[in-house]
């Protein structure tokens, strides 16, 4: 049995998930979402009035990180252009990787290995 390889967070690519949608409110973006997966769900568990999506307002770093999720760059890559944004701040990096892991943890995102 082979070992299992160790994947460096830095190198994958983050994707946006398909069934998020985003639009700019201002200075942020608001991530849309279904309620439920299936749509008869929505038909039948979703009172009437209420909307058919929960919205997350993204903060200013959190639309500055989502803005760079193009499916091309990797996390290294979207921390290095993250750099300006931040200030340079301290410790900033393990900041936007921790943002990245829980992002794709609620599905917004996913985190792709590239095939080398």
């Amino acid at each position: 049995m082979a070992a299992k390889e160790k994947i460096n967070l830095l190198e994958v690519i983050p994707c946006r998930s398909e069934h998020i949608t985003a639009k700019r409110e201002g200075e942020t973006m608001v991530l849309s979402f279904p309620r439920f997966k299936y749509p008869w769900m929505q038909r039948f568990l979703v009172p009437k009035g209420m909307s058919k999506e929960l919205h997350v307002q993204l903060e200013e770093h959190g639309t500055a990180v989502w803005e760079l999720i193009d499916g091309k760059r990797n996390v290294r890559e979207i921390i290095e252009k993250l750099a300006d944004h931040f200030q340079n701040e301290e410790g900033y990096e393990s900041r936007v990787s921790a943002y990245l892991s829980q992002m794709q943890k609620d599905g917004f995102i996913k985190l792709v290995i590239p095939v080398a």
